[in-house]
């Protein structure tokens, strides 16, 4: 590529899903929606994990921490965008861009290490029953979260990093709701054979790492799961773990799906409906998996709404 036609570009362009103006208000009201029941759904969650005593458990401790990561990640995507409709542009500065790149990558890599790290939590509970209080205390549990955050703030760091070595062309649009990462290098004109191995090396360390640590938790789980003889208690331990496997698949699966259809259609458009799936609606449907699922979250976010209602009757002096 000749030099002449490299630029210090100062912003980039969000094509979104489309450009058609009597789209907008529709895409505007279902993202807001969505976007609000994520935040109130989550919020609600770590509140009543929070304030009642029952849910003062490695468990909920990871849950809690997961909606504040659910949170955050939807955080980065859709207050941009939405402004973007309603100030009907579709800029985003260099320096904007970077930085929800950078959140973007951080709040992925934590959703993948705290799926894993529960699902360590799940297999001490079942395997090792009489020594879960032991192995899971407060000073580990306090422990792996802060390994997720470091790991997934370098892992993050790397990426965004070795993005802004890049040359870009005039060409700066991007044909995706957010900025993502593969879509910000193949903007670019000069070489991007490091990035590209190094966004496939740190994708196979640290998204299928966790994905086999998960699979081998479940593993002991089921075995262990099939050498307890009575039915009931095969479904009490299986039970404890059906929320977890639910919002595991649900990830995995979409994401998975979102890079195997985008590499099978070569069309970025249906890259960024797909990537919806777990960008948006994913962290939107676990509070009510664990919520329909779990009998003491029900019971708490009862316990909850009943204070505040409580609260609410009291008249003031």
């Amino acid at each position: 590529m000749d030099p002449g036609n490299y630029t210090g570009i100062s912003e980039f362009q969000l094509l979104g899903f489309s450009e058609k103006p009597e789209l907008q208000p529709l895409i505007f009201g279902l993202f807001l929606s969505m976007y609000l029941i994520t935040v109130f759904g989550n919020l609600l969650l770590i509140l009543a994990v929070s304030s009642d005593s029952h849910l003062h458990t490695p468990m909920y401790f990871f849950l809690a921490n997961l909606s504040f990561v659910d949170i955050c990640f939807t955080s980065t995507i859709i207050p941009k965008m939405l402004w973007n409709i309603q100030t009907q542009s579709k800029v985003i500065t260099f320096a904007g861009c970077i930085t929800q790149m950078y959140f973007f990558i951080l709040f992925t890599g934590l959703d993948m290490f705290l799926l894993t790290v529960m699902a360590y939590d799940r297999f001490v509970a079942i395997c090792q029953p009489l020594h879960y209080m032991v192995i899971m205390n407060p000073w580990l549990c306090g422990l792996l979260v802060l390994v997720c955050w470091i790991l997934s703030a370098l892992d993050s760091l790397l990426h965004t990093s070795m993005a802004l070595r890049l040359s870009f062309c005039t060409e700066v649009e991007i044909p995706h709701i957010f900025c993502e990462l593969i879509q910000v290098i193949k903007l670019a004109c000069s070489d991007t054979f490091l990035n590209n191995m190094m966004m496939y090396f740190a994708g196979m360390l640290l998204a299928v790492g966790p994905f086999i640590g998960i699979l081998y938790s479940y593993s002991k789980i089921v075995s262990s799961i099939l050498g307890i003889s009575s039915a009931q208690g095969k479904y009490k331990a299986f039970s404890t773990c059906t929320s977890h496997l639910s919002v595991v698949s649900l990830f995995y699966c979409t994401s998975l799906g979102v890079y195997f259809s985008s590499a099978a259609t070569q069309s970025s458009h249906a890259s960024a409906v797909a990537s919806v799936m777990y960008t948006v609606v994913t962290p939107m449907v676990n509070p009510f998996i664990y919520s329909l699922r779990n009998r003491d979250i029900k019971e708490a976010l009862t316990r909850f709404s009943g204070r505040a209602a409580l609260k609410g009757t009291i008249p003031r002096s």
